[in-house]
C-alpha cells in the first residue's frame, strides 16, 4: 500500500512560563505520520500526550516549530485557514466529550456535516445512521447533561466519525465506556482504519494500543520510542 505523508512535525516545542522559569509540555518533537496509519500514543500522565493531540488537531496555536498537514504549512497559516483544515479533514474525540450543551444529541451529530456542504436529506440519513449504529436513537432529543458519561462518550465518537474525516484524533476514546462498548468502539476505529481513515489515539491501555500498527511512547514532552 502506498502511503503519503499526512502529518510532519519538525522540532515542535510548547512551553509554559512561570516566574523566571519555563516548563516544557513538548520538547524537540519530530514525527511523521503517513496516510492510512493507526498510531497509538502512550506514556505516563502529564507526559504531553494530550497536548500533542490538541496540537495535531489545530486547537492549540501557542507552540514553535514546523507542522505540515497534507503538505499545508500549519505553522504559517492564519487561524481561519487552520480552522478550515480542521473542519474539513479532522474528527476529534475529546477526553471530556466537548459536546455542545445547548444542542440535542441529534444536533450535535449534525454540526460536523454543516461544515461540509452536505445536503439536508443526506445529513438526515447520516445522522439517523449514526444514532442507529451507536444504539442511541432513543436519546436523540436529549441534551448532553441528560446523558450518562458513557452515553456522552458514544455521542462524541459518533460525532467524530460522522463526516468521514481523513484523520480521527482520539483522546482515551474508551475512557468512560464499559468493556463491551469499549471493545465495539475500538473495533469500529479499526474498521474505519482498514477502509482508509488515519487514526491517532492517546491511550493508557495496552489492549487498545494493540489495535494500532505503531506505538509512540512519550515522556516528559519528548518522544522516547517509536
Amino acid at each position: 500500500m502506498e502511503f503519503d505523508s499526512l502529518i510532519k512535525l519538525q522540532n515542535v516545542e510548547k512551553h509554559f512560563e512561570h516566574g523566571a522559569g519555563k516548563t516544557y509540555a513538548l520538547r524537540h518533537v519530530s514525527l511523521e505520520i503517513r496516510e492510512g496509519e493507526f498510531v497509538s500514543v502512550m506514556g505516563p500522565s502529564g507526559a504531553g500526550k494530550s497536548t500533542l493531540l490538541h496540537l495535531l488537531g489545530m486547537y492549540d496555536h501557542a507552540w514553535s516549530g514546523e507542522y505540515y498537514f497534507l503538505g499545508h504549512p500549519v505553522h504559517a497559516l492564519p487561524a481561519k485557514q487552520k480552522s478550515e483544515l480542521n473542519k474539513r479533514y479532522i474528527g476529534f474525540v475529546f477526553q471530556s466529550y466537548h459536546l455542545l450543551d445547548h444542542l440535542t444529541v441529534y444536533e450535535n451529530l449534525d454540526i460536523p456535516l454543516s461544515y461540509r456542504n452536505v445536503g439536508r436529506k443526506e445529513r438526515e440519513g447520516l445522522v439517523c445512521d449514526m444514532l442507529d449504529r451507536f444504539q442511541i436513537v432513543a436519546k436523540k432529543d436529549l441534551y448532553p447533561n441528560q446523558l450518562s458519561g458513557g452515553q456522552q462518550q458514544l455521542v462524541a465518537v459518533a460525532r467524530a466519525i460522522i463526516a468521514s474525516p481523513k484523520l480521527i484524533l482520539a483522546d482515551e476514546p474508551t475512557g468512560n465506556l464499559h468493556s463491551s462498548q469499549g471493545r465495539e468502539t475500538m473495533e469500529l476505529l479499526k474498521r474505519l482504519n482498514e477502509e482508509g481513515t488515519s487514526i491517532v489515539q492517546v491511550t493508557h491501555s495496552e489492549k487498545n494500543a494493540a489495535y494500532g500498527s505503531r506505538i509512540i511512547q512519550v515522556q516528559d514532552g519528548s518522544i522516547v520510542k517509536d
